[in-house]
C-alpha cells in the first residue's frame, strides 16, 4: 500500500504502523464514521468574543500567572500562509517611552466548525507558548496537563486534516 500525500504531510511524525492504520482508515473511507463516532457535534464557539472568553477560561483556569491575551480571533490566512494550525504572537508598541508587548492568539479559520475538544486542543497549544516558547519536554507537559488527552486529540486533529484534504469537512 503506498502512503497518500494527505498522510505524509499530516502524519509523517507517527510511526509507520499509525500511519498504516491512518491510510487504511483513508483508503476505504471509513475516517469520516470513526470521527463522527468520537466527536458527533461542531462546537458553537463561532464568534471572535465567544473565542476569546473560551480561551480566557483555559487560562484562568491552568495560568493564571502567565501573561494577559489582547485578542483571540480566527484568521483566514493563517492556513495558507503559515501552514499552520494557530500562532501566538507578540505585538510591541510605544506607548510614550515605555514599549509594551501584547498576547495575541490566532486560529486558522478552518477550525471554526470542528468538534469542540479538537479546538481546545489547539487553543491549549497556542497558551503553552505563553510560558514555554519552544517545542520542548516542558511545553508538552504543560499541554498534557491542560488538557490530559492532548497527545490523542492532536493525532485525530491531524487525521481529521487527511480526511479533510482528500474529502472535504465534514462538520
Amino acid at each position: 500500500m503506498t502512503q497518500s500525500n494527505e498522510v505524509k504531510k499530516y502524519l509523517g511524525a507517527y510511526s509507520a504502523q499509525v500511519q498504516q492504520q491512518a491510510q487504511q482508515l483513508l483508503d476505504t473511507e471509513q475516517s469520516a464514521a470513526w470521527l463522527f463516532k468520537k466527536y458527533p457535534v461542531a462546537h458553537s464557539l463561532n464568534g471572535p468574543r465567544a473565542l476569546y472568553d473560551y480561551a480566557m477560561d483555559l487560562k484562568n483556569a491552568f495560568m493564571r500567572s502567565s501573561p494577559p491575551i489582547s485578542k483571540v480571533i480566527y484568521d483566514d490566512k493563517i492556513h495558507i500562509i503559515n501552514n499552520a494550525l494557530g500562532l501566538h504572537t507578540y505585538v510591541s508598541r510605544m506607548q510614550g517611552s515605555k514599549l509594551k508587548a501584547k498576547n495575541e492568539i490566532r486560529i486558522s479559520s478552518l477550525f471554526r466548525r470542528i468538534p469542540e475538544p479538537l479546538l481546545k486542543m489547539i487553543l491549549v497549544h497556542e497558551l503553552a507558548h505563553l510560558k514555554e516558547k519552544d517545542h520542548n519536554k516542558a511545553f508538552y507537559k504543560l499541554c498534557c496537563y491542560m488538557e490530559a488527552d492532548y497527545h490523542q486529540l492532536e493525532f485525530d486533529l491531524r487525521l481529521y486534516l487527511s480526511h479533510r484534504e482528500r474529502f472535504g469537512d465534514l462538520w
